[in-house]
């Protein structure tokens, strides 16, 4: 159903409704929420494994020599990818929707968020890195409103739990969830993954 292929007898010519609702800008943009370990990675891959021209946005960290355990997270979700997929290694989620072309997946949103924290100076700069993350969290979200092609994005639902612990990880669960609800505004579809089984999420 979220490929839109139309199924037909023997012979038939047929098309999929996006060939022509593509020429549409910013149709199709689609939010996977879901929790860690929820499946919500491999649901993303699934939307978009009909897709020819597929570009993947890792936005996580870079340096794994001294992780172990997150270097093999990260080979698992290379070993799961179609071989033709290109990989962007970026935080500019922004400037990769304005020039895309083909179809996008992003994962992950809560990856991106923690990222851009550290790169705003939040942890440091006070009200001035608050001010730096919110323009570059604007941004996304207006990139995400324009995109003109069909963009997936897998992002945490972090929400659920125990409060956090530490001012730090509070900020993180509240910016997360303000950022989420933000692009579920201005999404096609949004759905929420939990122990992998999803749920649509209705307007």
């Amino acid at each position: 159903g979220f490929w839109r292929a139309e199924l037909a007898g023997d012979g038939d010519a047929v098309t999929t409704a996006r060939s022509e609702e593509k020429k549409v800008p910013g149709l199709w943009r689609v939010l996977v929420l879901g929790g860690a370990r929820s499946g919500k990675s491999e649901r993303a891959e699934l939307r978009l494994a009909g897709e020819p021209d597929v570009t993947y946005v890792a936005t996580g960290a870079r340096g794994t020599a001294g992780d172990p355990e997150w270097a093999a997270r990260v080979a698992a979700h290379r070993a799961r990818r179609p071989g033709w997929w290109r990989t962007a290694e970026t935080t500019d989620l922004a400037g990769v929707l304005r020039t895309a072309r083909g179809a996008v997946l992003i994962d992950g949103i809560g990856t991106w968020l923690a990222a851009v924290m550290d790169e705003c100076g939040v942890w440091e700069d006070g009200a001035a890195g608050r001010a730096r993350l919110a323009a570059r969290t604007a941004g996304l979200v207006e990139a995400w409103r324009q995109a003109g092609v069909y963009v997936v994005a897998v992002s945490d639902e972090t929400g659920l739990g125990v409060v956090p612990a530490t001012p730090a990880g509070r900020l993180f669960r509240d910016e997360l969830g303000r950022l989420n609800r933000a692009l579920a505004a201005e999404s096609t579809e949004a759905e929420l993954v939990v122990a992998g089984r999803v749920l649509p999420l209705g307007e």
